[in-house]
């Protein structure tokens, strides 16, 4: 048994350790996609045979405020060697936010031999494990999608509002400050235009890196990610959970943790989050100071 076995997720093969992406870095079947917040990291140095994912140039829309469409997925898919049969494996900074969030994109198309490498680039990186400069050629594959699915894993506003009448769970995945109201944004970075501050009222404050290691950057063992969501947030299995941060990227990671390593059902991500909901006309609010 190895050690992502060990730790009693529901779905362990999301999940893959860096000894299993640096064995398999020659198989065909096999794509390892890098996906970064800083858009200079791919380029300073990835793994060997790595392509990029930009979560904005390659998966956004560039005029309206949603993901790219059925077409620009398969001709993604097909520029970066990628077939309906290929495993792909996301990795990324900041602890696999990206990772995790292009990860979900990538299975609103029904892409769903999808796994993360466990610590991200910063466990790679620790183990001095090689890195390259140089960009794979890879030969143009064949790639048919399935219509962008948003009803399964994805949630929109009037969703929200509806759920909050049958009083569904929700979890806000941002920082403490954030979640009162006292702060707007995260720290350290600029206010992307939400015009009031707090919470979704009823949403529970769990915070997206109670379920990393920081040192190591790995997900935390399933028994203390129960305790994390569950005996701390309230949050059960059998739960029709929504999770939300700022713009979706933090609560992508919540989501794939919610999903595959503890194994509910039922959760969607909000991916309009704060920077929505703290712009709408009417919507309720509250704040915890």
């Amino acid at each position: 048994m190895n050690d992502i076995d060990a730790r009693g997720y529901a779905s362990p093969e999301h999940l893959v350790s860096t000894d299993w992406v640096q064995e398999n870095l020659s198989d065909p079947n096999v794509r390892i996609v890098e996906s970064n917040e800083d858009q200079l990291l791919y380029r300073a140095g990835h793994i060997p045979g790595a392509v990029e994912v930009d979560w904005v140039d390659d998966l956004n829309d560039p005029l309206r405020r949603d993901y790219l469409n059925r077409s620009e997925f398969e001709k993604l898919m097909q520029r970066i060697g990628v077939t309906p049969e290929t495993c792909v494996v996301f990795y990324g900074d900041k602890s696999n936010w990206w990772a995790c969030y292009s990860l979900w994109v990538f299975q609103l198309f029904g892409h769903t031999n999808a796994k993360i490498m466990d610590g991200g680039s910063l466990k790679w990186q620790n183990e001095s494990r090689a890195l390259t400069k140089d960009k794979p050629e890879l030969p143009k594959t064949q790639y048919s999608a399935s219509e962008r699915d948003d009803a399964s894993i994805r949630v929109f506003r009037d969703g929200v509002l509806a759920h909050l009448k049958q009083s569904g769970k929700l979890v806000d995945v941002r920082s403490p400050e954030e979640f009162a109201g006292t702060r707007m944004h995260m720290e350290g970075y600029p206010n992307e235009g939400a015009l009031r501050g707090g919470h979704i009222p009823s949403a529970v404050s769990v915070p997206w890196a109670k379920a990393i290691d920081p040192e190591t950057g790995c997900f935390l063992p399933a028994s203390e990610l129960r305790r994390i969501y569950e005996t701390e947030g309230g949050l059960s299995s059998s739960d029709d959970v929504i999770a939300y941060c700022r713009i979706g990227e933090r609560s992508s990671l919540s989501w794939f943790v919610l999903k595959y390593l503890l194994g509910y059902q039922n959760v969607r991500n909000y991916d309009g989050s704060w920077t929505e909901w703290g712009n709408l006309v009417g919507v309720p609010i509250e704040k915890s100071a």
